[in-house]
């Protein structure tokens, strides 16, 4: 009997394109259901995932997984006949996990505020932002990618933001380019792989989507 795989999801979700590529690097065949936030949560994504009720949600025959990185390691771990995204060194698992975690409280909280604030605020949190960036960048070195030769857990945890790019550098009027030029590269040789560059939102998708966010929450 095969999987059922259902993926709850919103397009321009960075959290969301993580599964995807996870899935889509694993070959997983699987239903994706369209979220319309804006409107509300279907009674399957409440039901799914009753403590926090959001998007991404994968269904496995039946039972759900939540948060996108909980969701990446899972992937990982079930279908383990394609090349692992995890390192399996028990030292660069952790630093794996470790940033992947920086990414989620400082990468997202900084993106995020760039679009919703202005003036002072916003120009700290472009700095903030940049100064996340960076020190990723530093963590990347002169890899191809963060596991080294091998795209891995880490890869699919930040190039999820990459569409997500083009609102910040457009809402604070900077280029990340220009202050992290390594990381735009490297996300570039990660779009070359099918695995990422059919599971990532348009940019322009993501700044619409964000500018229909602005007036919903009247920022």
């Amino acid at each position: 009997m095969a999987d059922e795989v259902i993926l709850l999801d919103v397009d321009v979700s960075m959290f969301g394109m993580r599964v995807r590529v996870a899935l889509a690097e694993k070959g997983v065949e699987y239903e994706y259901r369209e979220e319309n936030l804006m409107v509300g949560k279907s009674s399957l994504l409440v039901e799914m995932n009753p403590v926090h009720k959001k998007v991404p949600v994968l269904i496995h025959n039946g039972k759900s997984v939540s948060e996108s990185l909980v969701i990446v390691e899972y992937v990982d771990e079930v279908w383990k006949d394609k090349s692992p995204l995890l390192p399996s060194d028990p030292y660069k698992r952790a630093q794996a996990r470790f940033w992947a975690d920086f990414i989620d409280k400082k990468v997202f909280d900084a993106g995020r505020l760039i679009w919703m604030t202005k003036g002072d605020e916003q120009e700290a949190n472009k700095k903030k932002l940049i100064d996340a960036l960076t020190s990723l960048e530093g963590e990347l070195g002169d890899e191809l990618y963060f596991g080294g030769d091998e795209f891995g857990f880490l890869d699919v945890a930040l190039v999820a933001f990459y569409p997500w790019f083009y609102t910040y550098e457009t809402s604070g009027n900077f280029s990340i380019g220009e202050h992290c030029p390594k990381l735009i590269r490297w996300a570039e040789r990660c779009m070359g792989r099918e695995s990422v560059s059919k599971s990532l939102a348009d940019p322009k998708t993501v700044y619409d989507y964000m500018l229909l966010l602005k007036k919903k929450y009247g920022v």
